[in-house]
């Protein structure tokens, strides 16, 4: 249905584009201007009457635009076809109006793709930096602009229909609450990240938690501290969550380093007794080799200088007294090994464990395409960064790859770039498993 409505939108485009400059030298035609005109307005306010089943502004406007630039090609086809065989068949008579008609079309044209352009631009979520790039920078280039823009039109396209789906599923079980748990969520983020204000380290993830019932909160500790600091800082969350709310518990879940500070606030700190379960998200449970070879070979002039300059420019991001070193040196494979010999799980929380792993490093992006074969070379297929061995914690493991040449990074399981891609739906794999929180009781 919605290739007949731009195959539609399309010959009108080029109506518009051939017609108007024909009218000129042919008065019979004049009657028909007018409608082509209204039609052609009418295509480039609302391209598509199907987009309006979409329950998202943002949806319909993006919708809207990538039917104009399948407009514009398929206006672009015709038109231009036409005019290049008049061209060759016109005599010197019809030149005057061969040109008329060209101007025409070089008005048309270009205000469908500036249309279309200007929409999936400001409203697209998927469409990122390097592709409204090459729309700009290939853009007059013959043949690369249509492999560009076809593949503008693919994404574009994607995402309105993935969110849709996902738009239209929420409302169905709106009334379900499926990740109203017992307890608050409690999600507790990696090293060297803060819980920003402006951008959720969580990606869409806990909109997404909300919109099915859950209650959020955020772990709000420093970016860089040993895991006993870290540990001690969440600690104090915890009780403070408590008080405030007046429930008697949280679930977590962690990510990355965040699942050894929470393990060592439960077993060390006493917050088993305010701990109803911990879910750890690819977390290095058994360390990191390749941490122990950098930091082993590094001389301590090249370590002082780069915890240095980490330490600078975390306490201008908002840590009070951040420790690069200490943080990295806690998630060793040789400390991680002390780590948890010394502090045992809980009989009273309930433990489970997520890991995944990308397959080539192009599908990690920076920095972790840069660390991807070193962590491969020491510890073994990973994430981008753990390895595939060091994730498995508690009564249950879930281990998670994409089908196809693209796997899941360590930042994917976070949402931390806010992109959808064939195989894994993030969003909804989080809605999964607090229902699974809810249903055992937690």
């Amino acid at each position: 249905m919605r290739s007949l409505f731009r195959c539609i939108d399309g010959i009108i485009v080029a109506f518009a584009a051939c017609l108007a400059g024909i009218s000129v030298f042919h008065p019979f035609w004049w009657f028909a201007v007018p409608a082509v005109t209204l039609l052609f307005l009418w295509v480039n306010v609302f391209p598509s009457v199907i987009n309006w089943k979409y329950k998202s502004f943002r949806l319909r406007v993006c919708a809207g635009g990538a039917d104009l630039l399948c407009a514009f090609l398929i206006g672009a086809v015709i038109s231009v076809g036409i005019h290049i065989a008049a061209f060759f068949c016109i005599s010197d008579d019809g030149l005057v109006l061969w040109v008329i008609s060209f101007i025409v079309l070089l008005i048309v044209l270009p205000i469908t793709l500036l249309n279309g352009i200007i929409r999936v631009y400001l409203t697209s979520a998927q469409l990122g930096v390097k592709h409204r790039f090459f729309g700009i920078l290939f853009s007059i280039i013959p043949i690369i602009n249509i492999i560009v823009l076809c593949r503008i039109i693919a994404i574009c396209t994607g995402e309105v229909d993935f969110e849709n789906q996902k738009e239209l599923l929420n409302e169905q079980r709106k009334d379900e609450q499926i990740c109203h748990t017992r307890y608050p969520i409690l999600l507790v983020h990696g090293v060297f990240f803060r819980d920003f204000r402006h951008f959720n380290y969580w990606g869409r993830i806990p909109k997404e938690l909300e919109r099915n019932g859950a209650v959020i909160y955020y772990g709000n500790h420093q970016s860089a501290l040993a895991v006993a600091d870290s540990g001690k800082e969440l600690s104090e969350r915890i009780r403070q969550i408590l008080s405030e709310t007046g429930c008697e518990k949280v679930n977590i879940i962690a990510h990355s380093k965040g699942g050894l500070d929470s393990r060592y606030a439960i077993s060390k700190l006493g917050e088993d007794e305010h701990v109803a379960s911990l879910t750890t998200i690819n977390t290095p449970h058994r360390g990191c080799i390749f941490a122990d070879h950098l930091i082993d070979n590094a001389s301590e002039n090249l370590k002082r200088r780069v915890s240095g300059t980490y330490n600078t420019v975390l306490k201008k991001l908002g840590d009070k007294d951040p420790d690069f070193m200490s943080a990295v040196t806690d998630l060793t494979a040789s400390r991680c090994k002390i780590f948890n010999e010394n502090t045992p799980d809980s009989d009273k929380v309930y433990y489970q464990s997520v890991g995944s792993k990308i397959k080539k490093a192009v599908h990690g992006r920076f920095p972790l395409n840069c660390t991807y074969h070193l962590t491969k070379r020491f510890d073994g297929d990973n994430d981008g960064l753990v390895s595939e061995t060091s994730f498995e914690w508690g009564e249950k493991y879930t281990f998670l790859t994409a089908k196809g040449r693209r796997g899941i990074s360590h930042s994917d399981m976070v949402d931390l770039h806010r992109e959808n891609f064939k195989g894994f739906d993030v969003r909804e794999f989080y809605v999964q498993l607090v229902a699974d929180l809810k249903n055992r009781g937690f």
